[in-house]
Parts: structure tokens; sequence; C-alpha cells
């Protein structure tokens, strides 16, 4: 079983930045890929950024704001979000795939008021 857990959500303005962290119970080195989900209300969840075979993908609408690292020392991925706009708020939620399954968090809540 892997515990994901994600904290550093919260209200922010327009234009501001915060960072996500996600503590997992494994080694997120020994992990297949670990990402980063939103969901905002009445939508669909969509992958914002991952780490998948050594590479880091974006989605189009985060792409030079957002940056997805890791510290494989604390088994802790990272998502720092800046330049942040009403429209990046959602439940961000941590994924981990490993052991042929994905693992979520419990996620974090992100508000951006404009």
């Amino acid at each position: 079983q892997v515990q994901l857990v994600e904290s550093g959500g919260g209200l922010v303005q327009a234009g501001g930045s915060l960072r996500l962290s996600c503590v997992a119970s494994v080694s997120i080195s020994s992990t297949n890929a670990m990402a980063w989900y939103r969901q905002a209300p009445g939508k669909q969840r969509e992958l914002v950024a991952r780490i998948i075979s050594g590479g880091t993908n974006y989605a189009d609408s985060v792409k030079g704001r957002f940056t997805l690292s890791s510290d494989n020392a604390k088994n802790t991925v990272y998502l720092q979000m800046n330049s942040l706009k009403p429209e990046d708020t959602a439940v961000y939620y941590c994924m981990a795939y490993t052991f042929k399954r994905e693992y979520w968090g419990q996620g974090t809540q992100v508000t951006v008021s404009s």
C-alpha cells in the first residue's frame, strides 16, 4: 500500500505563488511515475504535470508557470506554482504509479482570487 499526503494549498491572489508538497510512503525513485492532477468544480480531473521515465511533462495551460520537482531523500515531490490565475482554482491531487496501479492522495485545495 502506498500513501500520499499533499499539503501547501490555500487561498492566494491572482499573480501569486504557492508550493504544493506530496510526501510518499515509498521511495519515489522506485515509482514508474509521479504526477500532479487537479479537478475544478464541475470539471473532469486533468493532468497538470508528471515525471515519467526521467522526463517531465506539463499541461499546456501551466507551461512556464508551474514547475514539478522532487527530493528523493525526502520521498517528496513538489509543484511550484507561479503567476497563478483564477482558472487554476481546483483541488490538486498527487498520484503515484507503482506496483502496476495508481495511488492517490486526498487532495489539497487551491483557490485563486481575482
